[in-house]
């Protein structure tokens, strides 16, 4: 059974996907004056943001991640917590489930979600971008969790939406669950378990 339950956050426990893609879309026409397309940009959403403007081909890295903070910010009303995400956490707490958050936020747009301001009670470990010298699709990240909590690989479960996700936990020891609540598929990823619902993600944890 396993001790630790580790989430990403985008995709995974909140529903961000619109906000970050049309975000990221804004930001692409203010500052490259480029027109792309929802299904264009989409493969940039879920990882850490200098990345994917350096990706995108912005001149000016951390102007083009701070201007598109600046637009995910004004779209806020478009995230919302998957269904049953906040009574799981509840329930895994209840049940002495360590919980922690391996995300490629920094810990800026962590602390300013209003949903994360009221789970944070819950989770024992954070790890943000800031916390490991490389981030997802390398292990560092979930390296730093491993560090930081003192767990066991093999008793550690990650909940991810992305194959970035899914290196990060691997290539870490730890087992992967993709959580793909649109029912899209595998999208490719060799994940050990896939959940499309609340109950499918505690059927795993409790198996």
């Amino acid at each position: 059974m396993y001790k630790h339950i580790i989430f990403d956050i985008d995709g995974t426990l909140l529903d961000t996907e619109k906000t970050g893609v049309l975000s990221l879309q804004k930001t692409v026409k203010e500052m490259l004056n480029k027109d792309m397309s929802y299904d264009e940009i989409y493969p940039y959403f879920g990882i850490p943001s200098l990345k994917a403007v350096r990706m995108l081909g912005f001149p000016d890295l951390e102007a083009a991640a701070y201007r598109w903070e600046e637009n995910f910010q004004s779209m806020m009303q478009y995230v919302t917590p998957f269904d049953g995400v906040e009574a799981m956490l509840k329930q895994l707490k209840e049940n002495d489930k360590q919980l922690g958050i391996v995300t490629s936020r920094s810990e800026f747009e962590f602390s300013y979600d209003p949903h994360l301001k009221i789970w944070k009670q819950w989770f024992d470990y954070i790890v943000c971008s800031e916390d490991s010298p490389r981030h997802k699709p390398y292990p560092d990240p979930m390296l730093a969790y491993i560090d930081k909590s003192g767990a066991v690989p093999s008793e550690c479960l990650y909940f991810g939406d992305t194959i970035y996700d899914f290196h990060c936990g691997n290539d870490a020891g730890v087992d992967f669950a993709l959580a793909d609540w649109r029912n899209r598929g595998m999208q490719g990823v060799p994940a050990k378990y896939r959940c499309s619902n609340v109950k499918e993600m505690l059927q795993v944890i409790f198996k």
